[in-house]
């Protein structure tokens, strides 16, 4: 497990790079894309926030939530994803939308810098951000 140290600059950083960005999401979409037909699937996306596992914990203990409840949920969250409203979500929809949603974090985040534990294998986009800025202070230093 690693520790890295974030702060609203280092995502907006990240997300203004457009060769990081750009390869990071790219990888993330592949992976999610899982019948290779180069769109997310309302499945297909929906399978990827259920990994993350955000809306049935509640500071570590398990709540339920009714699959009614995590439809609607998921379904809001691909609408969202789409677009052109055309059921699929390409490449370009889903960087827009990662973009917004790292903005949003930067955002939230302002200047203070927060510490975060991630497993070693993690390849969050927010670990990436740390590694790009990580990786510029290394080359300004020497």
């Amino acid at each position: 497990m690693g520790v890295v140290l974030i702060d609203g600059a280092t995502v907006r950083d990240f997300t203004e790079d457009a060769a990081h960005f750009n390869k990071s999401v790219d990888e993330t979409f592949a992976l999610l894309d899982s019948n290779k037909d180069g769109v997310l699937s309302r499945s297909e996306l929906r399978r990827a926030f259920e990994t993350l596992r955000l809306v049935d914990k509640d500071f570590g203990v398990d709540t339920p939530t009714g699959p009614e409840e995590l439809t609607r949920l998921y379904d809001s969250i691909f609408d969202k994803f789409d677009g052109d409203r055309n059921g699929k979500v390409d490449l370009e929809e889903y960087r827009s939308e990662v973009r917004k949603i790292l903005l949003a974090i930067a955002d939230g985040l302002g200047s203070s810098p927060i510490q975060m534990a991630l497993e070693d294998d993690d390849q969050s986009f927010l670990r990436k951000a740390a590694a790009l800025e990580a990786s510029k202070l290394a080359a300004a230093s020497s």
